[in-house]
């Protein structure tokens, strides 16, 4: 069952996180993106990172898919000319945490490159439709991350 929450609202990442942790991923997994050209069913995932700057520990919501047993995430930032905060934190410590629904994670992170990285845009763009859109919008290639599970553990 998808989670209304107010997407482009105030403060509506931090209540999407919030909403996800209170309930430990019942609500808030699936999220209804209908208004944006995505699906009402779209899946989302806690992350999270090391400040590569604070070392402190930076928890997002983020849209992601499925590649065999590995999860897949865009740094798109709508489209902005600079990445995403938390794609440099992963980038400079790729040992990454993750809430999949109930099921949290340890993990490696890494950027997808060249076939890979074109063949992980598509099967994101399928699932989030708007992201064609952000990588026409920049000129930067967008990066998309490959999250490894190692381990399912008991708390992110």
């Amino acid at each position: 069952m998808s989670t209304k929450i107010e997407v482009g609202g105030d403060n509506w990442t931090q209540a999407h996180l919030e909403l996800y942790q209170r309930t430990n991923g019942a609500e808030g997994h699936f999220v209804d993106f209908s208004r944006v050209g995505a699906s009402a069913e779209t899946p989302c995932l806690i992350l999270k990172t090391t400040g590569r700057k604070s070392g402190e520990a930076k928890l997002l919501p983020l849209i992601y898919g499925k590649d065999g047993d590995r999860f897949v995430i865009v740094a798109s930032k709508g489209g902005a000319p600079k990445h995403p905060a938390w794609y440099l934190n992963l980038d400079a410590n790729p040992e990454v945490g993750f809430q999949v629904g109930p099921k949290k994670y340890k993990g490696k992170a890494s950027t997808a490159t060249g076939a890979e990285r074109e063949r992980l845009f598509k099967l994101m763009a399928g699932v989030f439709p708007p992201y064609n859109a952000y990588q026409a919008k920049t000129d930067r290639e967008i990066p998309v991350v490959v999250l490894e599970p190692q381990a399912e553990v008991a708390s992110l």
